[in-house]
């Protein structure tokens, strides 16, 4: 049995998604590269790891990567809209500028707790970089710290996706694309 015979059909190929990476990077680098002390990247595990990989590699900066962890989905499809951090920052960001890089805002509830809890460990701006943002579902507005800037790389329609990290009940993470997910497979 493939997964890919579980996609409706892909939103971006990997082709579209290397390109944007590289964009992404690009755009990074141009903001970061005059900041003192280099920049920390904070990826939230466990969504957004391979987008966080392609994208470091194309940042020629002195940067140190580190991952939170929060929980908010589950296993379901929906936030539950009361995210803990449940995996904490080995690197510590005081007075530091972080970049954190999701896989996908949704309703901003997770986002809006991780930046709150990287503002509470001293941080003095707190930039997002989302590989995917629905802004259609956003129940909570995100608010950036210090100078902190919001990095988008694709407006994603309301459907559950998968792939590039992304998943349901831990699988598909390893699809290179990012797809709807037929709605047999997570109903």
């Amino acid at each position: 049995m493939s997964l890919d015979s579980h996609i409706e059909r892909v939103l971006w190929t990997p082709d579209q998604i290397s390109h944007r990476v590289a964009q992404l990077a690009a755009h990074i680098t141009l903001d970061f590269q005059p900041v003192s002390p280099p920049p920390v990247v904070v990826g939230v595990a466990t969504g957004a790891f391979l987008f966080l990989a392609d994208l470091v590699r194309q940042i020629p900066l002195p940067v140190s990567v580190d991952f939170v962890r929060a929980e908010s989905y589950g296993s379901g499809t929906q936030s539950n809209e009361a995210p803990s951090v449940s995996i904490n920052l080995k690197v510590d960001v005081q007075d530091k500028h972080v970049i954190l890089v999701e896989d996908i805002v949704d309703t901003g509830c997770t986002l809006s707790c991780l930046i709150a809890h990287l503002k509470s460990k001293g941080a003095s701006s707190v930039s997002v970089c989302t590989l995917l943002d629905k802004p259609v579902r956003r129940k909570v507005e995100v608010e950036l710290v210090g100078e902190g800037k919001f990095y988008c790389g694709f407006q994603c329609p309301d459907y559950f996706v998968v792939g590039y990290g992304m998943d349901f009940a831990e699988l598909y993470r390893n699809l290179p694309y990012v797809g709807v997910l037929k709605p047999e497979y997570y109903k």
